[in-house]
């Protein structure tokens, strides 16, 4: 978004994580029948302070953030096994964009990897999906080899400008494949041999 000139003002993520994304040996198996965990150690924090690094810069000292942008989260696991789920709720600074311009921004969306045709990356990054029951983590987790994120539901806020859900596969995007894209990413860039 803010490539296109939308500057992001606040967000307020609520995400639904797999058990997958507690790790081995993961949440007991009884504990998730018929139930969700409100809270998730750590991640609440990570998901409001690791997005400011990402959208920073790196300058001598280090990464500075970019504390421009307010976000709060909250983290749930959920009874699924694979695909971490977000309701996001988006506020931008000045121009708010349409929502044709939004899902358009999300649907052309490219980056380096795609730019430098990397084995790994997902041909189409974001995946938008007009279905009102969309995404999905049986559905939708395993879009693009699970290297895509798939979105839905893109809707005015009566609070905030624009509300939707997103999917990501956490185990194949997450863990192991975002760590095969950074090291095709390192050998393309000649970081590694």
């Amino acid at each position: 978004m803010e490539r296109k000139g939308y500057k992001v003002e606040k967000l307020i993520v609520t995400t639904l994580q797999a058990v997958s994304g507690a790790g081995y040996p993961g949440v007991p198996s009884l504990d998730m029948l018929d139930n969700i965990v409100p809270y998730i150690g750590g991640e609440e924090e990570k998901s409001e302070k690791e997005p400011l690094k990402i959208l920073g810069h790196v300058n001598g000292n280090g990464i500075v953030n970019d504390d421009s942008i307010q976000i709060s989260a909250t983290c749930i696991r959920v009874p699924v096994t694979d695909g971490h789920t977000a309701s996001v709720n988006i506020k931008f600074k000045n121009q708010i964009p349409s929502k044709e311009d939004i899902i358009k921004i999300w649907r052309e969306f490219r980056s380096i990897p795609q730019e430098l045709n990397l084995p790994f990356a997902p041909k189409q990054p974001i995946i938008y999906l007009d279905n009102l029951d969309r995404p999905q983590p049986k559905k939708d987790r395993d879009n693009d080899k699970g290297m895509a994120v798939t979105i839905g539901r893109l809707r005015k806020d009566t609070i905030l400008d624009y509300k939707f859900v997103a999917l990501s596969h956490n185990t194949v995007r997450g863990a192991a494949g975002g760590a095969i894209l950074n090291a095709e990413l390192l050998k393309a860039k000649g970081f590694i041999k």
